[in-house]
């Protein structure tokens, strides 16, 4: 890969698309298991987003040191025999455990995203490989910041990788997702302010682009967090609380609403 060279892509490959953006937007209300229109959405809204996201990687020490290691981290992030060596309490030991309970794996989504990316034209090698770097780690950030798959802890999520990678397309999704489900909790959930407590925590936190993984892997999950000034999720934790109280499974709000 090329180090610190970038091929601009042309402007078909930046036109923005906000109509099929929101077209899959509907199909991911739907089924919100259905990842490969989170795929769409991003790709149809990025625009020049991604190119200035990709510039400030390669422009920092840290993404210069990533970049010419170059990891594949889909199966390393897959060797669960190896992830289980690490120590008791460690953010590997935590991402298998997650992994596991929510019957996922790091090909998978890399399987999901070859299906969606075989309809696009690739961009140049590293923003590619950034792309990917940030796909294959979207679980590992469930795993830090603390939010669940349900569909707040997705939008939520989002809005904290948006607050760092300051792409629309991630933007939309959280956004209009915190709105869809808000449609179907009670009304004194905070479900917004959730969503906006995921962006300021992200904001204020490392992006995890950045990190090595594999020493990411071996610390302690709570040291992790603190030197990566990830905070707690206690808003959106407050939504759950809220639903419960009222007899609402929060990971079942939007299925129960289709």
């Amino acid at each position: 890969m090329n180090e610190t060279v970038l091929v601009n892509p042309s402007r078909k490959k930046l036109r923005m698309r906000p109509i099929k953006a929101y077209k899959h937007f509907r199909k991911l209300v739907a089924d919100k298991e259905d990842t490969e229109q989170v795929f769409h959405i991003v790709r149809a809204l990025s625009g020049k987003a991604l190119m200035r996201d990709v510039n400030r990687f390669v422009s920092s020490e840290e993404g210069q040191a990533r970049i010419k290691k170059g990891l594949y981290l889909p199966p390393l992030l897959d060797d669960h025999d190896e992830l289980r060596k690490l120590p008791k309490g460690s953010v590997g030991e935590a991402y298998i455990n997650f992994m596991e309970s929510e019957g996922l794996t790091a090909a998978g989504l890399v399987e999901e995203f070859d299906r969606f990316n075989a309809q696009y034209e690739d961009f140049d090698d590293i923003i590619d490989w950034y792309s990917n770097r940030l796909r294959d780690t979207h679980d590992l950030l469930h795993v830090l910041t603390g939010y669940g798959r349900d569909s707040l802890g997705e939008a939520c999520v989002l809005a904290f990788s948006n607050a760092q990678t300051k792409n629309p397309g991630v933007a939309f999704i959280s956004f209009m997702g915190g709105r869809e489900i808000k449609k179907h909790v009670p009304k004194d959930a905070p479900v917004m302010k959730a969503v906006f407590e995921g962006k300021r925590n992200g904001k204020a936190s490392q992006g995890i682009a950045y990190q090595d993984i594999m020493a990411l892997l071996a610390e302690p999950l709570e040291a992790a967090r603190e030197r990566m000034g990830i905070k707690p999720p206690t808003i959106y934790r407050r939504v759950h609380e809220v639903c419960r109280a009222q007899g609402i499974d929060p990971y079942m709000t939007l299925s129960a609403a289709a």
